[in-house]
């Protein structure tokens, strides 16, 4: 089998890792792509000078080498609709389509998808840059602190927390006048601030059947103590028993997770892939941060390891009704028939980062230290997975070459 995954940060490398580890990998001597890698990635696939986002490059790749199944890692090439070209290809491709990630590229359209359909989430008001002055007279009558959020895409950042009217006037600036985002900022949401425990759901559906991934909590400050601004994510743990029980997840199955699949599928969005639930647990009661269409990150590199059964089986199980049909492969031609098993672990991440992320930062500098950890399988005590990195020109060192580097 073939197998070609898109994207190359550390969830990319947490997902390679646990495909390459995958015993449907080596029975069936499989062969894995990544588009560009890094030196994590690149221990576990060969690399591929495409960028992500080169949809009709990849296509060409799918085609040209025979891939069996690619897994899109990033939001971005899948708000492109790379689901949908390959698809009408008749390529294989774990992953929804532009029209279903349109509700995390879109916080307007997941807002209103859910209070259509009576998903629990906060309060909200939507405004753009047409009427800031209309957001402005919003933020002097509004309860305080209120969370405001980019329209679009934001890796991440596009997400404030303004403490009074001065704050909240000074972020829509910045994103509709400065376009600190681009584009992805000029409409925001204000939204009603909620108070408990973070949550992190991954559920892995092909439209209809779902199987849920331990739950997970991840750290977006920069700071200790939560002090500083936001970023793509500082950390995770999984599993968070502590805040979990029966109820709880009974609530968060039939009050989020399947009326927004109902949701979706009767809108003619079907979501095939991995739908990100963001939630915030109140009273034990589970409430919609925010949806996004894939793993997130770093929360992927924190559940993974967790997971005992195939994945591989998982994700062609999550595809299946696609273009091609998987049963010479797999025994898990339907995700129904799927016996998902995890281990007994904890897993703790900690992200390493670049001084000055999530502002303006350098890169370049020498990493050393990494053949000191144990990387040698699930029972290992320290996995790094690597993000922003890079070999020197020489290829004889690994070096800083983004924000976050390492988790």
């Amino acid at each position: 089998m073939k197998i070609l995954l898109i994207g190359n940060g550390g969830r990319e490398n947490a997902i390679a890792r646990k495909i390459h580890e995958s015993k449907l990998f080596a029975d069936t001597g499989s062969k894995l792509y990544v588009t560009q890698g890094n030196p994590g990635i690149n221990e576990f696939a060969e690399p591929v000078n495409i960028h992500p986002t080169e949809i009709n490059l990849l296509i060409n790749f799918a085609l040209k080498e025979k891939i069996d199944l690619t897994v899109v890692g990033p939001e971005i090439p899948l708000s492109l609709g790379i689901v949908n070209e390959f698809e009408n290809k008749g390529l294989k491709i774990f992953g929804p389509t532009r029209e279903a990630s349109e509700i995390e590229s879109s916080k307007v359209f997941s807002k209103k998808l859910m209070l259509e359909n009576n998903i629990p989430t906060a309060d909200y008001r939507s405004f753009s840059k047409d009427n800031l002055k209309e957001a402005k007279e919003f933020f002097n009558y509004c309860k305080y602190p209120i969370v405001i959020k980019a329209d679009g895409l934001a890796a991440g950042k596009g997400v404030v927390i303004a403490g009074n009217a001065g704050e909240a006037n000074e972020t829509v600036i910045e994103f509709c006048e400065s376009k600190i985002f681009g584009e992805a900022g000029v409409k925001f949401i204000a939204e009603e601030f909620l108070e408990g425990e973070e949550v992190s759901v991954f559920v892995i559906t092909d439209g209809e059947e779902y199987k849920v991934l331990p739950f997970s909590q991840d750290h977006k400050k920069i700071n200790d103590g939560d002090r500083g601004k936001n970023t793509g994510g500082m950390g995770a743990v999984a599993p968070v028993k502590k805040l979990m029980n029966e109820d709880l997840e009974k609530s968060i199955r039939t009050k989020i997770i399947e009326p927004v699949l109902k949701a979706l599928k009767n809108s003619g969005r079907k979501f095939k892939g991995c739908l990100y639930c963001g939630l915030m647990i109140s009273g034990n009661e589970p409430s919609v941060i925010e949806f996004n269409c894939r793993f997130g990150d770093p929360e992927a590199q924190a559940v993974l390891p967790l997971i005992e059964s195939d994945f591989l089986g998982l994700l062609l199980a999550a595809s299946s009704g696609n273009a091609i049909e998987f049963s010479k492969f797999s025994k898990f031609s339907e995700l129904k028939n799927y016996d998902l098993k995890f281990n007994d672990s904890y897993s703790c991440c900690v992200v390493i980062v670049s001084g000055g992320y999530p502002d303006k930062f350098e890169t370049g500098k020498e990493i050393k230290g990494l053949g000191n950890i144990n990387d040698t399988g699930i029972e290992s005590k320290a996995i790094v997975f690597h993000s922003g990195t890079k070999f020197s020109d020489d290829r004889t060192k690994i070096l800083t070459a983004g924000g976050r580097v390492l988790s």
